[in-house]
């Protein structure tokens, strides 16, 4: 555990670190926050202000931009405090404010990790409310100072908070490449978890630490004095690896204490990747490397920038030493992660911003897709391409393509171009032909074969990857079956026109087409077209404008609905209705039906028939009700819910957990606040009844839970 430094050393290092200008700003944002805490303490011994200092000083480390500096003053004062989080934004911009506003929500977010898809969940969510990864960077500062400190006893709340640490914020801490942080969050997450193992590799450890240090330094000497021979500028450092990693090898892969040769660990920094390999050659022309441990990170770099030549040889004594070979820039981002790349884009690194900003645009865009998209198994692409690892592929031209793991060369088609992908015939990978469900792997050379008569095949959906490629092709189809809809509709009413007689221009031109645009809300023709189509409306409905008589379109559907007898499904539409053929039926938005609910059906002019609740209000008119029941039914149907919450704090990330573990989307979301209660209005997605009633019970088991009732 490390020592608390005092505050007044950490001022003076965050203003030896940054322009007066930007002191200015983080020193502002200090005596607010001092003056808004004041002497508020958070445990025994450490006020609020001492913490958010303390944090700090660990995100100096990352090199962090001032921003985060400054943001950090506020990462508790929403929760610990009555200060509004409109105040910040006022007074400190928009920048600070997002970054506050996020970083307090996070805090807020409970759920207790029963397994590994609640994790992905958490982390889901903790992502998507973290669009940018300076309130990440937070948040982990954040929980190393708190369990390098402030856990002296571990109740069932820390408990569940090391859970959390282990299956979230580790992974994540990975993920943006952050190993300083991720490795001494795993010591400690040992050290709080299984005292005893971790105190006995670390007696092991001392046991043996004055013949490692004596090995460790006589290898380091030699490679030492092996570079200065070759005129190589150098700096080498030893460790002995950390005591998790050590425990991994114990438990996990099952060896023995003895048995346990690789703990040893030395780093060659250099000033040019050249000199890497110049290097890499001098140490395997003198030590027998170790087959199959050696990684070429700088020309295949990993998804988090990582870059560096990994090796093991046997060396001083037969001991396995681990050596790794990097630039100093290398080692930065290596430590550092995305975080240092804040640093470099004030010292104006154009490559390295832009390289960022597409990472960061990347970020963005998947969070988007997956919050727009209505397929459910997006979840698991989504946490795919945000939290698990990648793969790197090239184009025959030697350009780096960067596509989720299990990637195949339709994804690396669409990676490239839309039009690539569409017209997407053949793969060649490593000059040999291969199947478009062929499963790329790192280091391929990919080449597509196109041809420009052809198209997607929607079997595809089945095969791809990628969040990009599964939207592109969805895209392609979607505008198909438009254009298809739109011609079938225009054969359909002109062969009901010839039928009964009609002249065709008399409707789809002048006044008739006006009413008809009008009373339909369609824009243009082609949408009538579209609607005919796709079944919406009937090309009988239709021509019966030219008749200008409201009531004659009711009588259309009435006489329909008394002509047949059999009970038929309208398209793909989830309600079966009694002797209604080809009619437009909409479900009402006053009362959200869902599957499983007793309804009714309503005949109306403009949108055919609208079926309802039994019990909404707004059914009125007893003699234009159908006889409706449901089909079995896959659909998805939206509900509001009311939720009265106790108001003593804000329990929206609470709810929004709640719905995001029984595996639900909220679409939308409301609230109010008075003195005597907090309410919420959350938009859901759901499939039945069923569902609707357990997750009423999953918030009403909550104890800050006044009512929970559902929209009318």
């Amino acid at each position: 555990m490390s020592d608390i430094k005092s505050s007044q050393i950490i001022l003076d290092r965050i203003q030896n670190s940054y322009s007066i200008e930007d002191f200015a700003i983080i020193n502002n944002c200090y005596q607010y926050a001092k003056d808004i805490f004041k002497e508020q303490m958070r445990n025994d011994y450490e006020t609020e202000i001492d913490h958010a200092l303390h944090v700090i000083d660990i995100l100096l480390d990352l090199n962090v931009d001032y921003i985060t500096i400054a943001a950090t003053f506020f990462h508790e004062i929403i929760s610990e405090t009555d200060t509004d989080i409109d105040e910040i934004y006022d007074r400190f911009g928009e920048e600070i404010g997002k970054i506050t506003e996020s970083i307090n929500a996070i805090n807020n977010l409970s759920l207790e990790i029963n397994d590994e898809d609640s994790a992905i969940y958490l982390r889901k969510v903790l992502v998507g409310l973290a669009s940018d990864p300076r309130v990440i960077f937070i948040k982990l500062a954040d929980r190393l100072h708190n369990m390098r400190h402030n856990w002296k006893i571990i109740d069932n709340e820390k408990k569940i908070k090391l859970k959390e640490t282990e299956k979230v914020l580790i992974p994540i801490a990975h993920r943006l490449g952050i190993n300083g942080i991720k490795s001494e969050l795993e010591d400690l997450c040992l050290y709080y978890n299984s005292p005893e193992e971790y105190h006995d590799i670390e007696t092991k450890l001392d046991a043996n630490r004055d013949e490692l240090k004596e090995i460790l330094l006589n290898m380091q000497n030699s490679l030492s004095y092996l570079l200065d021979e070759a005129n190589i500028e150098h700096e080498i450092k030893s460790r002995v690896k950390s005591i998790h990693s050590i425990y991994d090898k114990i438990h996990n892969k099952g060896k023995s204490w003895k048995d346990i040769y690789d703990i040893l660990a030395l780093r060659i920094f250099v000033n040019s990747a050249t000199e890497c390999y110049t290097i890499l050659g001098l140490i395997h022309a003198n030590y027998r490397p170790v087959p199959n441990r050696f990684k070429d990170y700088i020309a295949n770099p990993k998804e988090n920038m990582y870059q560096s030549l990994h090796t093991t040889v046997f060396g001083e004594k037969g001991r396995f030493f681990e050596i790794q070979i990097r630039t100093y820039e290398m080692d930065e981002i290596a430590e550092k992660g995305i975080a240092s790349h804040w640093s470099y884009k004030e010292h104006g690194t154009i490559k390295a911003q832009n390289y960022m900003e597409q990472k960061l645009e990347i970020f963005r865009d998947l969070i988007e897709n997956n919050m727009d998209s209505d397929e459910t198994d997006n979840d698991e692409n989504y946490i795919n391409e945000i939290l698990n690892e990648n793969i790197y592929v090239f184009t025959p031209k030697g350009d780096v393509v960067e596509l989720p793991y299990g990637s195949t060369p339709i994804d690396f088609a669409y990676r490239i171009h839309s039009k690539i992908g569409d017209t997407m015939v053949g793969a060649i990978v490593n000059e040999e032909i291969v199947p478009i469900d062929y499963k790329l792997e790192n280091n391929d050379i990919v080449s597509i074969k196109t041809n420009a008569s052809s198209t997607p095949s929607a079997d595809w959906l089945n095969i791809v990857r990628s969040t990009q490629a599964r939207n592109k092709i969805k895209a392609y189809f979607n505008q198909k079956t438009k254009e298809e809809y739109v011609e079938r509709g225009k054969e359909m009413l002109e062969k009901e026109a010839r039928k009964k007689g009609v002249s065709l221009n008399s409707i789809i031109s002048g006044e008739v087409l006006e009413r008809i645009l009008k009373t339909l809300k369609l824009s243009d023709l082609n949408e009538v077209y579209l609607n005919i189509g796709s079944l919406r409306y009937t090309p009988n409905y239709i021509l019966s404008f030219a008749d200008d008589n409201k009531n004659n379109q009711y009588d259309i559907l009435l006489t329909k609905i008394s002509s047949y007898q059999n009970r038929r499904a309208i398209s793909n539409c989830p309600v079966t209705v009694d002797g209604l053929d080809n009619v437009r039926i909409t479900l009402a938005k006053c009362c959200n039906p869902i599957y499983g609910d007793d309804i009714v059906g309503f005949v109306t002019l403009n949108q055919g028939l609208t079926v309802h609740r039994a019990d909404c209000p707004n059914v009125l008119h007893k003699d234009r009700l159908v006889n409706v029941s449901w089909n079995n039914s896959d659909s998805e149907f939206t509900v509001q819910l009311k939720i009265d919450t106790l108001p003593n704090k804000n329990y929206l990330i609470d709810l929004i957990t709640i719905v995001s573990t029984s595996n639900l989307n909220v679409i939308k979301i409301d609230s109010v606040s008075t003195t005597d209660q907090n309410t919420y209005y959350l938009t859901i997605n759901i499939k039945n009844i069923e569902e609707l009633k357990h997750l009423i019970v999953s918030f009403e088991n909550k104890p800050y839970i006044i009512k929970v009732s559902r929209g009318v």
